[in-house]
């Protein structure tokens, strides 16, 4: 396993592994915020579940946290790694004419995404476990939709959080198919890939925008 990880189609495989699992994570979680806008009622119990499964709480949640770090600290350790390796001292090459500005600044992209991660979990995680094993506060299972309303009265948040998912859109334009060739998808697929890659990059990160912009101008 060791050599394996240590090898670069490991640390791809890797890697792609990781993007995989957070994008289905992006996916789950935009379901259950999009209840938000059309019924906190069913915002609140789903979050409540989600807030007090002990399977999300002591497994899911952790191995989350995990894949976040893993992932961007292994894509910092392939970019280096990459840049050293296409070094030529032979011939000049110009980056923008073969590839896209995407894939050219995937650390720039993922380091704005890492910060709004700090952020969403210093606006969300934090007050939870805060009032779960800390203050151990008696559990309300109507406070969730409350709490994530008031999080969107700041205009500068919620601007921050839209720069963010566009960011976002644009990592994943490139991350999506990129992860499933290192897993090796077949040629054939690969349109039908590029394809529902681009419908997920620019539907999941907007999704969350309108979320963001929904409950800042709808606040009473």
């Amino acid at each position: 396993m060791n050599s394996f990880i240590g090898s670069s189609i490991g640390r791809k495989i890797a890697m792609s592994i990781s993007a995989i699992f957070l994008m289905i994570f992006l996916l789950q979680h935009l379901a259950i915020n999009i209840t938000s806008v059309f019924s906190p009622k069913l915002f609140n119990f789903l979050s409540h579940f989600m807030g007090t499964n002990p399977l999300v709480q002591f497994i899911a949640q952790p191995i989350l946290i995990f894949g976040v770090i893993f992932h961007f600290l292994m894509g910092i350790f392939l970019e280096i790694n990459n840049k050293k390796a296409t070094i030529s001292h032979y011939e000049k090459n110009t980056a923008k004419d073969n590839s896209s500005w995407m894939s050219r600044n995937m650390i720039l992209s993922g380091l704005v995404i890492l910060a709004f991660f700090i952020l969403h979990f210093y606006d969300f995680w934090i007050p939870e476990m805060s009032h779960k094993y800390i203050h151990f506060l008696p559990e309300d299972p109507h406070r969730y939709y409350d709490e994530l309303t008031h999080k969107f009265e700041n205009i500068f948040r919620v601007i921050f959080y839209c720069i963010s998912f566009i960011l976002l859109s644009l990592h994943l334009l490139h991350g999506f198919n990129s992860s499933l060739k290192s897993l090796g998808a077949n040629k054939i697929y690969l349109k039908p890939i590029k394809t529902i890659g681009f419908i997920y990059s620019i539907f999941v990160p907007f999704g969350f925008c309108f979320i963001a912009i929904y409950h800042h101008l709808n606040i009473h």
